[in-house]
């Protein structure tokens, strides 16, 4: 009998391999070679799935946008029958920024892909619907308990709010308290007073 492959599971184990490196050397340090030697598999095997780095790529960014995504719904999931619109946005945009060493792996690879996609930007279709998708969350949450005028607009400024917050926590000018601080204190802007 034929030995059975699970070829979602080989290439999530390539896909892996590429985060790790992706963290740890950044973009510029993968390669279908040293992706391979990360995964323990051939260099063949990682071209078997993947014909070019851009495909593994791709496929990478997609398995981080699901485990980001998971991570953040498990949080949701606590806050319990009827949190509201603010704890909600609250919890999902602090689920975003990096905080923690697990969260700031993440963070530095999404901050590489998002600028990998800016010059590739055939890349970022999968991205772009991503973000397209969670403006869209975050507008409805505004629109049923803020009090902006502008929906849309406090919308993106809290999206741009949280990012400027990543970026200066991945570079470790802020600490996690002061992020978190400043996002309150934008949602206060939104919201009103906590």
């Amino acid at each position: 009998m034929p030995k059975q492959v699970d070829h979602r599971a080989r290439r999530t184990l390539i896909a892996d391999a590429l985060f790790r490196v992706a963290a740890e050397q950044g973009l510029e340090g993968v390669s279908l070679r040293h992706v391979a030697a990360a995964a323990e598999v051939s260099t063949g095997m990682v071209q078997h799935y993947f014909r070019t780095k851009g495909e593994m790529m791709t496929f990478a960014m997609a398995v981080v946008q699901e485990r980001q995504q998971a991570r953040i719904t498990e949080r949701m999931g606590h806050l319990g029958a009827d949190p509201g619109p603010r704890l909600l946005l609250r919890t999902l945009l602090a689920g975003v920024l990096p905080l923690d060493d697990e969260s700031r792996a993440y963070g530095r690879v999404a901050l590489a892909f998002l600028a990998y996609t800016s010059v590739r930007v055939e890349a970022g279709g999968p991205l772009r619907e991503q973000t397209r998708e969670l403006f869209g969350f975050v507008t409805g949450l505004v629109r049923a308990g803020g009090e902006a005028k502008d929906p849309e607009a406090a919308a993106a400024g809290l999206l741009a709010t949280m990012e400027g917050l990543g970026v200066y926590l991945l570079g470790g000018h802020f600490t996690p308290e002061v992020a978190l601080r400043a996002l309150d204190a934008h949602l206060d802007l939104i919201f009103g007073p906590a």
